[in-house]
């Protein structure tokens, strides 16, 4: 299901024109980007080799980090992840991104500023509420109005994404919201901060599977009172970046004892 880069030109990175990437900041987001991937396999968010995280290089406006095509989630480290431009050269590490990545998240990263994080998964509770029919969320439990107001969805799927049209199309899909719902395919979740798109994306699931649980005893499943549900998500997002900043901190304590890989 996986896509190689058709073309592929490395960039050398020491050049007297070229980005300086060993900074602090820099390795702290490869570290940041390794642990969410590797919780993500802990947790079953993945499918395969399919799917894909990215963040934007600190300091930079056409630089990101992306995964490299062919690596499990749980294989990858920080010094694995390839730092990519806008034009499918990679800039630093070895190997190429999976196609569908590049066109997905350069065209996402390129379009909309705000994407600082952009990760695009099939988890499977999610990935089934974008195959029904209507709004995905009904907005019945708490953790769902974390998302009230935030969400978008696709309706158009077009197949998979292996040019920039395609790319284009989804970053226009995404419009004003912080997640989208990718009929027939999946979901993204984009955030000001690497730990934002993590802590969103870990809710989202948990949100969708407890919907996917209520919906199947067969009862109706109530959502929440519109005017309880916009305040609920008001008080939810007044801290929610920095509950988010100690999520990521949590996970990569949990890592650090038990998968120190990860900072490789």
């Amino acid at each position: 299901m996986a896509h190689a880069m058709n073309t592929q030109t490395a960039i050398e990175a020491d050049g007297p024109n070229q980005p300086k990437l060993d900074s602090e900041a820099v390795w702290q987001a490869r570290v940041d980007l390794a642990a969410c991937f590797r919780m993500a396999a802990r947790y079953g968010l993945e499918e395969g080799i399919c799917n894909h995280f990215s963040a934007m290089v600190p300091g930079y406006d056409d630089l990101f980090i992306v995964n490299p095509y062919g690596y499990a989630f749980r294989e990858l480290t920080a010094s694995m992840l390839l730092i990519c431009d806008f034009h499918g050269h990679v800039v630093s590490g070895s190997g190429q991104p999976e196609a569908t990545a590049f066109y997905i998240h350069a065209r996402i990263h390129k379009h909309i500023p705000r994407a600082k994080a952009a990760f695009h998964t099939h988890m499977p509770y999610a990935t089934a509420l974008s195959m029904t029919e209507g709004d995905p969320l009904i907005f019945a439990g708490q953790t769902a109005l974390k998302f009230y107001g935030r969400t978008a969805v696709d309706k158009n799927y077009n197949g998979l994404a292996l040019d920039d049209r395609e790319g284009d199309r989804i970053a226009a899909a995404i419009g004003d919201a912080d997640i989208v719902f990718m009929k027939h395919h999946g979901v993204m979740v984009i955030g000001q901060t690497i730990a934002e798109a993590w802590d969103d994306l870990y809710y989202l699931e948990r949100a969708c599977q407890v919907q996917t649980l209520a919906l199947s005893t067969g009862r109706q499943v109530l959502p929440v009172d519109p005017s309880i549900a916009e305040a609920a998500y008001r008080q939810m997002r007044e801290g929610d970046a920095e509950s988010a900043r100690l999520h990521l901190d949590s996970i990569k304590r949990t890592l650090d004892a038990e998968e120190p890989s990860y900072k490789a």
